[in-house]
């Protein structure tokens, strides 16, 4: 759920839980050490969602722990180097292990939730309005602050330290915290537990803050980490959340997985730029740390300095251009160049939302797999647009990944999207590319004419170059015609594609790493260079117009 400008909340949540963090946490470090810990907009946010109440959720005193009385399961924060993601754990922390961190039933009104009752002498008092939710302590909180190294679980258990020694929590806690843990009243404690403290594994958690998943993955052991805590979490009615820079995609981290999750029980935060600033452009840069940056900034409550940031991500823009995106754009970029630049592909993005007519002339491309890659279809019309088609009862678009369909493209469905498409619309040209699918292209050759489906072969390097050629330089040059749907599959797939080179100053388009796909892109270059080719045998037939400008409140896919 993104927020408005005015971080509006209209769901229930436990605003006891929101007004007892400012009540109790410090903050933890600075010149500020100490003085009350007020929480951004962004923080503010996001514990709002991470408390947000299912509306019609029924306590039950008898098993308050387990009643499934959240919205979210857990959380995702993907956030820039610097914003304020430490401190804001570290206050979570505290509230998950002292806190009223559950839900309590719904308020009649004149309720009250009165710290006195829980051992602490701060005098918090807090006045529940009618049909408000309340909120209650864990009774035995055990809580793992985990990283993949010491530092980085540092960064936020001694924050969190810092918050309990230098406020009014220091009066809850038994004994002086530890380097390694801190015991909480009744039993509870919270563990700093890192890539080495794999025997912690599989206890019974009720909150995890996950720190820097961009960097967990299968190689350093840190993504059965992740789903091991998780599955201590369901058996106590706990959650995670995890806090990121932006990941490198090639990396299949845990944050990626979890940011590409379908789960609808995730709440995640992520704010990004518009993908049509460059990162390497200085003016636009700029634009794009203050979007990222804006919660956090000096003017708007918070310690962050624009020209600092600058100075530091100019810095490691020399040497490490995506890490520099990465780390203080907080853009999901791999680490090497890409054939376009995503940024030059969004400006290509069509401004007004169009509807393609049916009988309208257009080309087709279509790049098929089997069981890995993915199957997409292209179309492009007289005037330059492509975009990709709609098909079947429920509009899918014509971009198949085997993973949504048992491992392996339904061929069924991509041959029935085909008869639709030429159906649908008047096709001048489909070129495919024939390798795994040679019958299917022979079936589509004999029912729509030899002359309209075309083989056309992406393993030849010549062709292949010029065509990726004409596309690219339809999209950054100043006049060119080319725009597009700004299909966000089709995007990734571009962003994706790299050179690889070859003789004779030519190259082919290859994957980051295996795991990036470029299907959609390369269906793009065949598309448009069914188009091309088209124009160039004056094959369009087109006095009149293809298409129809629609509002955008009613575009549809």
């Amino acid at each position: 759920m993104a927020p408005d400008e005015e971080f509006r909340v209209t769901f229930p949540t436990l605003f006891v839980a929101l007004d007892w963090v400012e009540a109790h946490c410090v903050i933890p470090d600075g010149f500020r050490k100490g003085e009350p810990f007020d929480l951004l907009d962004w923080q503010f946010w996001c514990l709002a969602n991470a408390y947000r109440l299912k509306p019609d959720v029924v306590w039950n005193p008898k098993d308050p722990v387990l009643a499934p009385a959240f919205y979210y399961r857990r959380s995702q924060i993907v956030l820039p180097q610097k914003a304020g993601k430490g401190p804001y754990s570290a206050a979570r922390i505290c509230l998950e292990g002292l806190g009223p961190a559950l839900f309590a039933g719904w308020a009649r009104g004149g309720e009250v939730y009165d710290c006195r009752e829980y051992g602490c002498g701060c005098g918090f008092v807090y006045v529940y309005e009618p049909g408000e939710a309340m909120g209650m302590p864990w009774p035995t909180p055990l809580i793992q602050v985990t990283a993949f190294s010491e530092e980085q679980a540092g960064n936020v258990y001694d924050a969190f330290v810092s918050m309990v020694k230098n406020g009014p929590l220091q009066d809850l806690i038994p004994s002086t915290p530890g380097e390694e843990f801190t015991r909480l009243p009744g039993g509870g404690r919270v563990d700093k537990v890192t890539s080495n403290a794999q025997s912690r594994l599989g206890q019974r958690v009720t909150y995890v803050p996950q720190d820097e998943t961009g960097i967990w993955t299968t190689t350093n052991k840190m993504t059965k980490v992740a789903t091991t805590q998780r599955r201590g979490l369901a058996g106590m009615g706990g959650r995670a959340e995890e806090t990121t820079n932006a990941w490198d995609p090639s990396e299949q981290s845990v944050a990626q997985m979890t940011a590409e999750s379908r789960a609808k029980d995730v709440f995640r935060f992520h704010p990004q730029a518009p993908a049509t600033l460059s990162y390497t452009n200085k003016a636009e840069r700029r634009r794009i740390h203050r979007y990222v940056y804006r919660y956090s900034l000096r003017e708007n409550g918070g310690h962050i300095d624009l020209d600092s940031i600058e100075a530091e991500a100019a810095e490691l823009l020399e040497k490490s251009p995506a890490e520099a995106e990465r780390f203080f754009g907080n853009r999901i970029v791999s680490g090497s160049g890409s054939w376009v630049e995503r940024a030059k592909w969004e400006k290509r993005k069509a401004p007004t939302p169009r509807e393609i007519r049916r009988g309208s002339l257009v080309v087709l491309g279509f790049d098929g797999s089997d069981v890995d890659d993915w199957t997409a279809i292209r179309a492009e019309t007289a005037d330059g647009y492509q975009f990709t088609p709609t098909y079947g009862p429920d509009n899918l678009p014509t971009i198949w990944n085997p993973a949504d369909h048992g491992g392996q493209v339904p061929r069924l469905e991509v041959d029935a999207a085909v008869d639709e498409l030429f159906a649908k619309y008047e096709v001048v040209r489909m070129y495919c590319d024939p390798p795994y699918w040679e019958s299917e292209v022979d079936a589509w050759a004999e029912r729509h004419g030899e002359k309209r489906v075309i083989r056309w072969h992406t393993r030849r390097p010549v062709q292949m170059f010029e065509a990726a050629e004409r596309l690219r330089t339809d999209i950054v040059k100043a006049d060119s015609g080319f725009t597009h749907d700004g299909c966000e599959l089709t995007a990734q797939h571009v962003a994706n594609a790299r050179c690889s080179a070859r003789p004779q100053g030519r190259y082919v388009l290859v994957k980051a790493t295996d795991p990036q796909k470029i299907d959609a892109c390369v269906t793009s270059v065949i598309t448009h260079e069914a188009a091309g080719d088209v124009t160039a045998a004056k094959g369009w037939r087109s006095a009149r117009s293809n298409y129809v400008y629609l509002p955008s409140t009613t575009r549809r896919r």
